[in-house]
């Protein structure tokens, strides 16, 4: 085969396994923007609404680390195809649902779907590329992963309020039925990916599938339901406890496990897998924080608020090409660690917003965020799965997406119970300066009283206002501790970079050189 067809040909399966795979990442979100259309159209309340969420990302949860296990136990091709059919039919259903406990059931058919998709996908851009274009790979692989939670909630904003919220699953259709056909045609898998023989480890099946799925639920629901006061929240936390523990015990020993955990004696795998948890948790609770307080604090509308967070895209776009085109010729641990290093300072940014910061202060922070992560995620991901062979590729993709994704949930779930309690802090210490004994609190009051006077309110008003102004700084003032936190936590994992091993790619006719 000539370069030039070669070139072509690899060009081609990227294109076939990513367009599978983004569909699946913005379905994630894609729902968020839409479930007040969905409540008044299946007459259900608004937490009832948010199962259709958590029903989607607690049945991904528990699929993404079984792809490996189960591209064995049907070969890697046919339980792709199965996967993008099986996500196509659920979001026609999901299109169709007549109520909501039927959309419930069959955005837990879509989560099955799409949980193989991701790591599937991320193995065979690996396994298809040669080691030296791996940053390529990987720069096409990013691209959807990272910009698949910015337009899930644009694109889904936009087809709700433009056509119905049933065509946020409509869309799926017509681009899985030319995924299937592509992977019909295009992938093929090597022998060691086909279909084998092997026993089924079930006792390992049960304890992952409760274990996660009582872990995501947990997470999803924990800062609405006040994590642990709640007796539901208690008791999903012990059986996640009980069972991930027991998952671990069983398959360490089990001869075909369902995970396999000994992936994790590799220090290089295990040390970029912690980093990329923190990664994600740094992206989406950023992501999170950014626009709830735009609009709640700041006052924006949806549109401005999409307008600080847009750039932080464009800038991954642009970063990513870079950090893919440079990666085979520059130690990825500099480019990893300026990526982290980047990402820590645009969240510290963060932390020094207050109630008189204007719109680019806003934007520059979020641009400094995409950029970070463009200049992560491709030297990350190449560093982790280096040294892993291929047989076992796809099994490691499994294991660090799921990573990936915990890190995401535990980012929004940490983040927001950080913005409650320390909301509820600050706004008791300040609380201690309201008093008619305070000159300050005199000083105010009675300017308040005067300006209510002088536009025909009675001045009694004053004591509201500056109640509503004591909330709005005390609230502020949580975002900006809740920055700082993962702003800081991101800094901790920077060690680990120099933990990982990186192999540069042969020459012809020479084996590999570690570097450290």
């Amino acid at each position: 085969m000539t370069l030039e067809h070669k070139t072509k040909s690899l060009g081609l399966i990227a294109f076939t396994v990513m367009l599978p795979t983004l569909i699946e990442i913005i379905d994630t979100s894609i729902v968020n923007v839409s479930l007040d259309h969905i409540r008044g159209s299946l007459s259900a309340g608004y937490d009832e609404a948010t199962w259709t969420i958590t029903a989607y990302l607690v049945s991904n949860a528990i699929v993404i680390p079984m792809a490996g296990w189960l591209a064995k136990l049907i070969g890697r091709k046919n339980y792709q195809i199965a996967s993008i059919a099986l996500f196509t039919f659920s979001s026609f259903m999901c299109g169709s649902a007549w109520s909501l406990n039927s959309l419930i059931f069959f955005r837990i058919l879509q989560g099955i779907g799409g949980g193989g998709l991701v790591p599937i996908s991320q193995s065979i851009l690996l396994e298809s590329f040669p080691r030296e274009k791996h940053g390529q790979a990987m720069a096409i692989f990013g691209l959807g992963a990272m910009l698949g939670p910015i337009v899930g909630p644009l694109l889904g904003g936009w087809i709700t309020d433009t056509l119905s919220w049933r065509w946020i699953f409509y869309i799926n259709i017509p681009i899985g039925i030319i995924a299937i056909i592509m992977n019909v045609i295009v992938i093929q898998d090597p022998p060691y990916m086909q279909r084998q023989k092997m026993k089924i480890d079930y006792w390992g099946l049960l304890f992952l599938s409760v274990g996660l799925g009582a872990l995501q639920f947990m997470l999803d629901k924990g800062e609405s339901d006040d994590w642990f006061s709640s007796n539901l929240i208690v008791t999903f936390g012990i059986i996640a406890a009980v069972s991930l523990t027991l998952l671990v015990i069983n398959e360490y020993y089990s001869e075909t496990p369902i995970v396999n955990l000994k992936l994790f004696k590799d220090r290089t795998f295990t040390s970029g897998s912690t980093v990329m948890f923190f990664v994600f948790l740094n992206l989406f609770g950023s992501i999170v924080l950014l626009p709830i307080y735009l609009q709640m604090i700041m006052g924006y509308t949806s549109f401005y608020a999409g307008l600080v967070l847009g750039p932080g895209g464009v800038a991954t776009i642009f970063a990513m090409p870079i950090v893919g085109k440079f990666i085979g010729k520059v130690n990825p641990k500099r480019f990893l660690i300026f990526g982290l290093s980047v990402c820590a300072l645009s969240t510290y940014m963060m932390s020094k917003f207050n109630l008189t910061t204007d719109f680019w202060s806003f934007v520059w922070p979020r641009v400094a965020l995409g950029f970070g992560m463009g200049m992560t995620f491709i030297p990350l991901t190449t560093l982790t799965l280096s040294h892993i062979p291929k047989e076992r590729m796809t099994e490691a993709t499994s294991v660090y997406n799921l990573l990936r994704n915990l890190g995401g949930s535990v980012g929004i779930a940490m983040t927001t119970t950080i913005l409650s309690r320390r909301a509820q802090f600050h706004q008791s210490r300040l609380a201690e300066h309201l008093s008619p004994f305070n000159p300050a609190y005199q000083i105010a009051h009675e300017k308040m009283a005067g300006v209510l006077s002088m536009k025909g309110l009675p001045p009694t008003g004053a004591d509201g206002m500056m109640y509503r102004e004591l909330i709005r700084q005390s609230t502020t003032l949580a975002f900006t501790d809740a920055f700082l936190i993962i702003c800081l936590l991101i800094l901790c994992v920077i060690p680990l970079v120099f933990l990982m091993k990186w192999s540069r790619a042969p020459g012809p006719g020479r084996p590999p050189v570690d570097v450290h």
